[in-house]
């Protein structure tokens, strides 16, 4: 079976309970409709052959925090807040990670080189007993141990293992310890005649020769600490026991004198010529994009992966970023590409499910856009629950219900349908609820306004619009105590005034909607501003603030009049 696909479904920044309870509700229907499909699915598999079909997981999401209302919601219907996800970018785990081993750095080079053949990889991790990583060697790196060292040395500055010798030169160990290594002498061939020998035969030194006695018997006595005789599989018993007797380590082998000097240095250990500083290495949950920038710096080939720990996981290419698949996503509640997820034009959208005005968010591919004139993207919901034939179990209707209340101000709101309070009223039969008493108890909890501070309120229910380049910041709370409202004008004033500025909005408008009185005081900065109000709403700005009776949706009254005067001044 496939692996499931996970497909994320989310509403706006600084989310409202619609935006939260409709992505908790889509993705409940979601998931049932699948279901159902897979039951067709393998009652139809019984009659014919089985129809491949990739499955999704839906996960509700939040792009920002939960409102007090919201909370209140969430807490009276059992459920708790769904994940946050501010950023829908491609990130490492969703790419190809190719699981390159990683190696013990003792290996011997030889070794390594057969595993990159074998592998077909250019990079090699070295890792630790734990699995973190130590370093890493590449092909450029084994190459140039070859061709560019010519110190007789070498072999013993590496400390290499005697064991990697001996695999290396398929040797024999006659005598000597093979977890020792070679830390001391350099390597020579012995090529001269026995009596000249002694003469540059140094204490510790590894000397390759052939197998006459007098030349073997000559290096031992001149403190060889090893001696690798060519061309043969064993050592008279009077050289090994002279040998055991001074500590010289023998090793036989069959292959020849050039080839024995020829491999010797594919036995030096791999971590001698590993890069181990100023590594390049990843984690599972970067984001491309972020990424891409420091592999286009970098000549490497391969950069590791990490998880959190440090522990290695696998390596990725600059090709990996061509083939990474976009993570799949569902909007409810919003189209503005100001409001989405940050990374949102790289995502896979596949759905969109909104009540508001089309926005500027643009998609690469067709998608399923739903898009209806109701008070609520709730009601949209409740509608295809019916048209899909899904029964809404209590909580979802709880949810679904008090997402309607919220947005239509308990049906007070202008942007309220016919079809809103039909929707209402029956999720509220089968949550078992009274519409008012809810709204009221929701609406309490949503307004404890003094408790919170004034970025808090100010980033409680605040969107972006962008009218062709000019950029408007309009946010929004609402109350039943006009005494609390007041209080919260005198003490946001200031903090908008100073974000108005610093977030380069051509115009910030704050709204101050009682409920009850089911009238705003908006609260308004920037150039122009009260000419735009005067002509949009036909009042005056005083001290930055116009009374407004009978406004108190900020989609249907206030967006819509600010955009027509200003599309209309943009005209003349």
């Amino acid at each position: 079976m496939a692996e499931k696909r996970t497909v994320y479904i989310v509403g706006h920044k600084n989310p409202d309970t619609d935006s939260i309870c409709s992505s908790i509700s889509y993705a409940y229907l979601k998931t049932k409709e699948q279901e159902r499909r897979q039951k067709r699915k393998a009652s139809a598999e019984q009659e014919g052959p089985a129809v491949p079909d990739r499955e999704n997981q839906y996960i509700a999401c939040r792009a920002g925090a939960v409102s007090a209302e919201t909370q209140y919601v969430l807490d009276r219907f059992h459920f708790p807040q769904p994940r946050y996800l501010d950023n829908i970018g491609t990130r490492v785990k969703d790419m190809e990670i190719r699981m390159t081993p990683g190696v013990d750095g003792k290996i011997s080079v030889k070794d390594a080189w057969e595993l990159m053949k074998t592998q077909n990889v250019f990079t090699l991790p070295i890792i630790d007993d734990g699995n973190h990583l130590k370093g890493l060697v590449t092909t450029n790196d084994i190459a140039k141990s070859y061709m560019d060292e010519h110190d007789p040395a070498i072999v013993s500055a590496a400390k290499t293992p005697f064991r990697n010798i001996v695999r290396t030169l398929e040797a024999t160990m006659v005598t000597g310890d093979p977890e020792a290594n070679f830390e001391h002498g350099k390597v020579l061939v012995a090529a001269a005649n026995p009596d000249v020998m002694e003469n540059y035969i140094e204490p510790n030194d590894c000397v390759i020769l052939g197998n006459r006695f007098e030349s073997q018997m000559m290096a031992i006595l001149a403190g060889a600490g090893c001696i690798i005789v060519c061309l043969e599989d064993s050592v008279s018993k009077t050289i090994e026991q002279i040998a055991k007797e001074r500590g010289t380590t023998i090793l036989v082998t069959k292959l020849d004198t050039y080839n024995v000097a020829r491999l010797i240095n594919q036995s030096m250990p791999i971590d001698f010529f590993m890069r181990s500083e100023r590594l390049m290495t990843f984690e599972m949950n970067d984001y491309t994009d972020v990424i891409q920038e420091s592999m286009l710096k970098k000549r490497y080939r391969d950069f590791p992966i990490l998880d959190k720990h440090g522990v290695y996981i696998g390596t990725i290419s600059r090709r990996n970023l061509m083939g990474v698949r976009k993570r799949a996503l569902i909007l409810v509640d919003h189209n503005e590409i100001g409001q989405a997820v940050d990374n949102v034009e790289n995502a896979e959208i596949l759905e969109i499910i909104d009540h508001h005005r089309l926005g500027s968010l643009e998609t690469v591919n067709p998608v399923f856009f739903r898009n209806e004139p109701v008070g609520c993207t709730a009601t949209i919901i409740w509608q295809m629950f019916h048209e899909k034939g899904i029964d809404i179990p209590e909580d979802i209707a709880g949810l679904l219900c008090s997402a309607i209340l919220s947005d239509t101000l308990a049906f007070r709101s202008p942007t309220c349908t016919i079809l809103d309070q039909v929707a209402a009223r029956d999720l509220a039969g089968i949550a078992g609820i009274d519409p008012e008493k809810h709204a009221k108890a929701m609406f309490t909890a949503g307004s404890r306004l003094r408790e919170k501070t004034p970025e808090e309120i100010f980033y409680n229910d605040f969107k972006t619009f962008d009218n062709n380049g000019v950029v408007i910041g309009i946010g929004q709370v609402s109350s039943m105590s006009q005494e609390e409202l007041d209080e919260i004008e005198i003490r946001i004033k200031p903090f908008i005034e100073k974000k108005y500025r610093e977030k380069g909005l051509d115009l910030s408008l704050f709204m101050l909607t009682n409920i009850i009185d089911e009238s705003t005081a908006m609260l308004c900065y920037g150039e122009e501003v009260d000419e735009l109000v005067k002509n949009a709403f036909g009042v005056r700005v005083k001290d930055n603030v116009a009374k407004m009776k009978g406004i108190v949706s900020r989609k249907k009254q206030v967006v819509p009049s600010l955009m027509d005067v200003l599309n209309r001044d943009q005209e003349l």
